[in-house]
């Protein structure tokens, strides 16, 4: 699936980087191009990616400081310039948009519903939004600041790929160790999803292509990605427990959205040499999928890939509320009741229908 990556804000700009840099070093080509956005210039001197600042007659290219709102204001009095940026990049090639972005921040967080919005009025492929949740331990103000921007982000996008910061980082690991390691285990997982049907070499039973991503991603609202791997037997037969085996791993330990089960949606996809991968165990695989989910709308499918490893990826569409993103929710509201207690709205705005509409 030929993608443009558009990254926004701090977190934005650092993932579409791990993003651009995995698919170049793996030779996928399925990301044909990336620019980062944000309003501090500083965040953007250290990417090797095509970088746009804006907001500078506002912020003189500071930042907007965690003010969401301030973040999509400017990418509002903006998106012309930004998508002026984009003209030659989103070609007849490309196949979907992703605006990648920290949700807890100020410019990814504000700007990217924004953008999202102005992408779909302008372009006839789908845009998404890969967004990343921020952990228990990053904050109030980011708490809130995600839960307002998931709410609009989730309406405006055609499918939102949400990222829960608390899903692989370790506990030994610092604040920056961290959020390195979460970048590169999301470039690895999203790369795999977007290289699947690419030309690579080898021929598999039967390939994943574009469509089936869009498919599965069509029901829209949340959606979450599953991965898991281990070592493969030269004879595809020994691999029919791995595969199904890796399958469940994926979806009941490997999520990036822990305990997201049920879906509207999944798709299945099983990476690895095409002698290695045991048919019998796709199929098995995939009927414990549409057990597990509760989709009556699962598919299945390879990825030739030259590897001693077999790997499964499970994408989910259209997500039921887990427990984990439940816990999220609370938080947010908790946090924005405590920012709104000097303010004349009562906190209770921020518990509206929207959030229940996205499930």
């Amino acid at each position: 699936m030929k993608v443009v990556l558009i990254g926004l804000g701090q977190a934005g700009g650092k993932l579409t980087q791990a993003l651009a840099t995995y698919d170049y070093e793996m030779g996928f080509d399925a990301i044909r191009d990336a620019l980062a956005v944000n309003t501090a210039r500083a965040d953007l001197q250290s990417l090797e990616i095509d970088t746009m600042l804006i907001g500078q007659d506002r912020v003189k290219g500071h930042g907007v400081g965690g003010d969401n709102e301030l973040g999509a204001e400017i990418m509002q009095s903006e998106a012309t310039e930004v998508l002026d940026g984009l003209d030659g990049r989103i070609t007849s090639q490309a196949e979907g948009i992703f605006v990648v972005a920290g949700l807890g921040g100020g410019t990814g967080s504000g700007g990217a519903p924004v953008l999202a919005k102005e992408l779909k009025r302008i372009y006839d492929i789908p845009v998404y939004v890969l967004g990343i949740l921020p952990g228990r331990s990053e904050g109030s103000i980011y708490q809130a600041n995600a839960g307002r921007s998931l709410k609009t982000v989730a309406r405006e996008a055609d499918a939102t790929l949400l990222v829960d910061n608390d899903a692989w980082q370790s506990a030994d690991e610092s604040v920056e160790e961290g959020f390195e390691t979460i970048n590169q285990q999301i470039a690895q997982r999203v790369g795999l999803l977007l290289a699947s049907g690419e030309i690579v070499e080898g021929v598999g039973e039967s390939v994943v292509d574009s469509s089936e991503v869009i498919n599965t991603l069509r029901p829209g609202g949340i959606a979450a990605l599953g991965y898991a791997s281990a070592e493969a037997s030269p004879d595809s037969a020994e691999n029919i427990n791995t595969i199904t085996s890796l399958a469940r791993k994926a979806l009941l330990t490997g999520t990036s959205l822990p305990n997201a089960v049920e879906a509207e949606t999944a798709l299945l996809v099983i990476a690895g040499e095409p002698d290695r991968i045991a048919r019998k165990g796709v199929e098995r695989a995939r009927r414990w999928l549409e057990d597990e989910t509760g989709s009556l709308e699962v598919r299945g499918g390879d990825f030739p890939l030259e590897s001693d490893r077999l790997a499964a990826l499970v994408l989910l569409g259209g997500v039921e509320r887990s427990q984990r993103l439940q816990a999220f929710l609370d938080r947010a509201t908790e946090a924005y009741e405590q920012a709104s207690q000097q303010q004349a709205e009562p906190a209770a705005d921020f518990q509206n229908d929207d959030l229940e509409n996205l499930f």
